[in-house]
């Protein structure tokens, strides 16, 4: 339906996805991305791991187009830079020794989930393009009334990042570890894509694994107990607690997915004598998996790599899943035949100076990264990869004279 012959067209933020249906917000989610779902953004807003007593606050940039919910940007109103793997410490340094206030900031991203997708949902007899022209203009002058320093969209497609520089924002680009099915019928020919040396590694670790005797499980969907959901968070809190502190999610989280989305959830458990002693909290949606959290309460060598990577991997070539991506960082995915792949995120600074400097720095950022990302995959035990171009150059803007 085209804009001009709507009559009316509205767009409006909300301080929570309650006022939509799960059906109607599903209706113009990503196809392949399990994150932006109603029910997940939902079990966010009832375990209180976003909201008003968080970093967190979210603003949901919503459209109507002659009453019918169409389209979204699912904003949060940002205080730290935490939770996010898309690094900006450093430009809050900057603000605020030049005397500027950072925080907050206006963040389109999925809380604590650095996977890639879209973040301008809109439904199918819409373009990208039609939706940007009223959302984008609304969100940046919401932001700017709510006294933001700019907004940042994370983790993007390739796509909407190149409409945004439309909008003036800059593209920031950066790398994941992905798996990606080259139409293997079953591990060997996983392996049969790698070189010798590390195809001999993984079938080593992958036997002294075998030695321990463990029963290790891939279980998805309605096989999920609730315990299966509690030895997960157990391994989850225990490794926040012994590396990074506080958790950002919380057992009720948790809980919320048992009750509300298990069709989208792949676990992998294993168990000794019956007890599950280490295990990988994974999501699903088609085609596509992604890795989240692991942890283990038996430290034994090799059963990460095999519950993180070989694993899923085997579940994958099963289930014919094209792409895998196991989380942000970890050169270790990369020598078990992970290439490094480009993601994008897209950044508006507010300030002219600030602008000016950190659009600098994101242009040299670019290109060190694009020949880090070639260079890198040179040295890859897959025999082969094949990358697609993906670097272009937006129009850096002159105003102003800040350093970064």
């Amino acid at each position: 339906m085209p804009f001009q012959s709507c009559s009316d067209i509205r767009v409006e933020f909300l301080d929570s996805i309650s006022p939509i249906s799960s059906e109607e917000w599903n209706a113009i989610c990503d196809p392949k991305s399990p994150f932006l779902e109603y029910d997940f953004l939902h079990s966010l807003e009832l375990s209180c791991c976003i909201g008003s007593s968080t970093s967190w606050i979210q603003k949901y940039c919503v459209l109507y187009i002659d009453g019918k919910f169409s389209a979204a940007i699912p904003l949060f109103l940002k205080y730290d830079s935490y939770g996010e793997y898309i690094f900006d410490f450093q430009w809050a340094q900057f603000f605020a020794q030049s005397g500027l206030n950072y925080y907050p900031k206006g963040l389109v991203a999925i809380p604590f989930t650095p996977a890639t997708g879209k973040r301008i949902l809109h439904s199918k007899n819409l373009s990208l393009k039609e939706v940007c022209s009223y959302l984008i203009p609304e969100l940046l002058r919401f932001s700017e009334e709510e006294g933001l320093s700019g907004v940042h969209f994370l983790f993007l497609e390739k796509e909407e990042s190149e409409v945004l520089q439309e909008y003036g924002f800059a593209t920031r680009l950066s790398h994941q570890y992905h798996w990606k099915n080259q139409g293997f019928q079953n591990f060997d020919e996983y392996l049969g894509a790698m070189k010798s040396k590390k195809r001999m590694q993984i079938k080593r670790e992958r036997e002294i694994v075998r030695e321990y005797g463990l029963d290790i499980r891939v279980i998805e969907g309605d096989r999920i107990q609730r315990s299966d959901i509690t030895a997960l968070w157990n391994f989850y809190s225990d490794t926040h607690s012994r590396k990074w502190g506080s958790a950002y999610l919380n057992r009720k989280f948790f809980d919320s997915l048992f009750e509300t989305f298990r069709n989208r959830l792949v676990l992998v458990l294993a168990f000794r004598e019956g007890k599950p002693i280490a295990g990988t909290f994974n999501l699903r949606k088609g085609n596509f998996l992604y890795g989240r959290y692991w942890g283990c309460i038996e430290y034994l060598p090799h059963l990460h790599f095999e519950c993180c990577f070989y694993q899923l991997i085997d579940y994958a070539i099963r289930e014919k899943i094209v792409l895998f991506e196991a989380g942000a960082q970890g050169e270790h995915k990369f020598l078990r035949g992970f290439p490094a792949v480009p993601t994008f995120s897209s950044h508006r600074i507010f300030h002219p100076g600030a602008r000016n400097a950190i659009e600098r720095f994101l242009e040299e950022e670019r290109l060190h990264m694009h020949e880090m990302i070639q260079k890198t995959n040179e040295h890859s035990p897959l025999k082969e990869i094949q990358m697609e171009p993906f670097l272009s150059e937006p129009t850096v803007c002159d105003e102003g004279s800040l350093e970064l």
